[in-house]
C-alpha cells in the first residue's frame, strides 16, 4: 500500500477492476481519456451487476480493495440508495457501475466511442 499521492491513475483502476473481478462484475471496460483535451476524469471504468444486491456488493468491493491496494477513499459516492447505478468517484478515475437494464439505457460506452476503450477480459 502506499500513501497515495504517487499513484497513477492506471494503478487506480487496476484496483478497481480487482475489487470488480473479486464479486463477479460483468463486462468491465475502462475508457481511457488521455488523449482528449478537457475531460472530467483520466479513466471511467464501467461494469454491471445482476440486481441492486449484486451492485451494491461490487460496489463496497471496489472500496474496500482501492483502498487496500492504493490507500485512496472515493472523493463521492452516489446511488447506493436503490443501486441502479453507482457512481464512485476517485478524481482522475471515475466508476460506474449499473444493473444491466440501466446500462443498456444510458450506454456510456457508445458516448464515447472515440476515445480507447479497453474490454477486461474477466478471469472466471
Amino acid at each position: 500500500m502506499t500513501d497515495g499521492k504517487d499513484l497513477t491513475s492506471r494503478q487506480v483502476v487496476d484496483a478497481v477492476v480487482k475489487g470488480l473481478e473479486d464479486k463477479k462484475g460483468l463486462e468491465t471496460l475502462f475508457i481511457d481519456f488521455a488523449k482528449l483535451p478537457n475531460t472530467v476524469a483520466e479513466y471511467f471504468v464501467i461494469a454491471h451487476g445482476s440486481s441492486n444486491v449484486h451492485v451494491a456488493a461490487l460496489a463496497d468491493s471496489v472500496i474496500d480493495m482501492v483502498r487496500k491496494e492504493t490507500g485512496r477513499k472515493p472523493w463521492n459516492k452516489e446511488g447506493f440508495e436503490n443501486a441502479e447505478w453507482i457512481l464512485l468517484d476517485y478524481a482522475d478515475v471515475v466508476v460506474h457501475i449499473f444493473q444491466d437494464n440501466t446500462r443498456k439505457f444510458y450506454n456510456l460506452e457508445d458516448l464515447w466511442a472515440d476515445t480507447e476503450i479497453t474490454k477486461v477480459e474477466s478471469m472466471q
